[in-house]
């Protein structure tokens, strides 16, 4: 064997000890996420399962197509997988049909619209700043500039926390009046529940498909602690890595007469070869949703939210919508401090330890990079085992670090006993260096 071949051979079977910069940066973000609080709303930790899934052979393949109509050889397994993935997806949610290739959320939700209307068309979505979600039809998003989107928001904020709720004679008059293809639901920061059915109710009566974005919910959705709306919904779009807990990707469920088109949209419409690794990923956090305990998962990461919120209200913080029924917490800044912003509240607790993300509340004053909301989620500390005493204890030190911002002893104080209590909820305790 010649020497270059050798050492070839040794990059195939060595893993990561031949990359020590790559080795140390994976090392570094472990223990970022084992000595810090997540609470972004999108994201969780995964199982040890997801994570060797992520990792496999299956990563090799290139398998544009779907199964038994591959455009490539060699794709006996990797038929098996997707077709085993798109079967549990099917068992999880109930629904008809599954494609399980979109790469991202942003993608299934660009090949449903592909699926159901023509480039220039209306589409009545929810807008970016009342909660909705980018490729809602946001300017800056390809969906705005192929499509006409017409957007609803929520009810004004009321002093008993009733108000910042879709506000539906808004979605009926401007359905009504727009006269849209297609009608949109779901949102990226909204705190309450999104019945389906009134959605349908408008859709039916002015002639619109219906599609339901649940990429947030999903989780809760599988776990029957969220309205589902599947088989009300024309089209359902999801990701698995935030409340489903799986690898990071989409997923579209839709009843039989559209299967033909939504698989047409994503594949050749949109992506070529799909990611057979993450689709195994996939299967294996649908197969996890169907366990008896994920349900009791998904009930916890509702009863965290509910307890962050009365902790917050507690410490002086305004809460979008007057509190949760979902994993998110949306926070109005202002009652707080008028002076914080979202940019400014987000690196600062950055500094003591506390990952979230900013936010703009409904009707925000400020622009979107700098905002006055904080968005909080439950599902990843749920994970991690913390229950609802432990909410209200992060929600006292992320009230601290904010209320002593310029005081950097103080801020490492509160970055110690984070690191204090991620120590008894470890995401990864069997992680080397535990």
């Amino acid at each position: 064997m010649s020497a270059s071949f050798a050492g070839f051979e040794q990059l195939l079977t060595g893993g990561l000890a031949a990359d020590e910069e790559i080795r140390k940066l994976l090392g570094d973000e472990l223990e970022r996420q084992r000595t810090t609080l997540q609470l972004i709303a999108s994201e969780n930790f995964t199982s040890r399962a997801v994570l060797e899934a992520s990792a496999s052979v299956l990563t090799n393949k290139y398998s544009e197509g779907y199964p038994g109509r591959r455009y490539y050889g060699g794709n006996i397994v990797a038929d098996e997988v997707e077709d085993l993935a798109r079967e549990r997806a099917k068992a999880v949610f109930g629904a008809e049909h599954a494609n399980v290739q979109p790469h991202a959320g942003a993608i299934a939700n660009l090949a449903a619209y592909q699926a159901l209307v023509e480039p220039g068309d209306t589409i009545c979505a929810m807008r970016l700043d009342q909660g909705g979600h980018l490729t809602h039809g946001s300017p800056v998003s390809i969906t705005g500039k192929l499509y006409r989107f017409v957007a609803y928001g929520v009810t004004p904020a009321r002093p008993d926390g009733s108000g910042e709720r879709i506000d539906f004679d808004m979605v009926r008059d401007m359905a009504r009046r727009e006269r849209p293809k297609l009608i949109v639901a779901g949102a990226t920061a909204y705190a309450r529940t999104i019945e389906p059915g009134p959605f349908r109710e408008i859709a039916d009566e002015v002639g619109a498909r219906f599609m339901f974005d649940v990429a947030h919910p999903a989780g809760l959705v599988a776990a029957g602690v969220h309205p589902s709306p599947v088989g009300v919904a024309d089209v359902v779009t999801l990701t698995t890595h935030k409340t489903l807990r799986g690898p990071r990707g989409g997923a579209i469920l839709c009843g039989s007469e559209l299967a033909r088109a939504i698989d047409s949209a994503v594949f050749p419409g949109l992506q070529g070869g799909p990611l057979d690794h993450v689709i195994a990923a996939k299967a294996v956090a649908f197969r996890e949703a169907m366990q008896p305990g994920f349900k009791e998962y998904a009930a916890q990461v509702v009863r965290n939210a509910k307890a962050f919120a009365a902790a917050l209200v507690e410490e002086g913080f305004r809460l979008v919508a007057g509190g949760t029924d979902n994993h998110l917490v949306l926070v109005d800044l202002r009652d707080f401090d008028p002076e914080l912003t979202g940019k400014l509240a987000q690196e600062t607790l950055d500094r003591a330890g506390i990952t979230c993300n900013r936010n703009q509340i409904p009707d925000d004053p400020r622009p979107p990079f700098v905002t006055s909301g904080l968005r909080l989620g439950t599902a990843a500390e749920t994970t991690a085992g913390m229950r609802e005493p432990q909410m209200a204890i992060v929600a006292g030190l992320l009230a601290r670090a904010l209320r002593k911002r310029g005081d950097e002893d103080e801020l490492r104080a509160v970055r110690e006993e984070v690191r204090s209590l991620r120590r008894t909820f470890d995401p990864y305790p069997e992680a080397e260096g535990a």
